[in-house]
């Protein structure tokens, strides 16, 4: 049953320049998720998915496998990470290498360790899950926020529901980190990730920073060195 951690660093992203190899205290941002993957010892191959020979240079010195390069048509902004993830799959059995599961880290969530991703196998193990997919308790509740007409007008923002801050529900947000799945589900059409046998993997919210733009970056880092 060997499995398979796919981490997606395409170049030339636009949010922040190059932000999968931009050094985060020391270090290019990519090279937290290899080594938390590799540390965890649940992956058979740690994977970096690139279109960028560079950056796959990036990936190789902290470890990870390279073998090929992302093709071109899976290089754009348009292209979805499940079809990265499963043309992924298709290409290594191609060349003699077949994986029953397979986990997408995207690079953008440094702060994940190899804790958390033995933790999340072991509840997909226990549970016989098609998938687990990390999530984090939201910063806010959604009953304390509504759309806002053109003229800014508030009347009937705040629901009735959510007058009581005591009594509201806890609400989670998936925040990127992992997802982890079976590869016969993946490849099923149509792709279903959210179904009853996918699970929760809490996170605390100090790991479940985002790394999408500047301020998430700095964010990331003041985190980094308060450890």
């Amino acid at each position: 049953m060997k499995h398979l951690a796919v981490i997606p660093a395409r170049s030339g992203s636009k949010g922040l320049k190059d932000k999968n190899i931009k050094e985060l205290c020391g270090k290019p941002l990519m090279a937290y998720t290899i080594e938390a993957a590799l540390e965890s010892g649940i992956f058979e191959e740690v994977y970096v998915s690139t279109d960028s020979e560079a950056y796959a240079e990036v990936g190789r010195a902290y470890g990870a496998a390279v073998p090929f390069l992302r093709r071109e048509q899976l290089a754009s902004d348009q292209a979805g990470t499940w079809d990265v993830v499963r043309w992924t799959l298709q290409e290594y059995r191609r060349r003699g290498c077949d994986f029953s599961r397979v986990t997408l880290l995207q690079p953008t969530s440094p702060l994940r360790n190899a804790a958390d991703l033995r933790e999340a196998y072991h509840m997909f193990l226990q549970k016989g899950a098609n998938a687990v997919v990390s999530v984090c308790e939201m910063e806010h509740s959604p009953l304390w926020s509504n759309v806002l007409p053109e003229d800014g007008n508030m009347n009937g923002f705040i629901r009735d529901t959510a007058v009581q801050r005591q009594r509201l529900p806890l609400y989670y947000r998936i925040n990127g980190a992992l997802y982890m799945v079976d590869a016969e589900l993946l490849e099923r059409e149509p792709f279903q990730l959210y179904g009853a046998r996918t699970f929760a993997y809490r996170m605390p919210k100090e790991r479940s920073v985002d790394i999408d733009d500047a301020f998430d970056f700095a964010m990331a880092e003041k985190l980094m060195e308060a450890q």
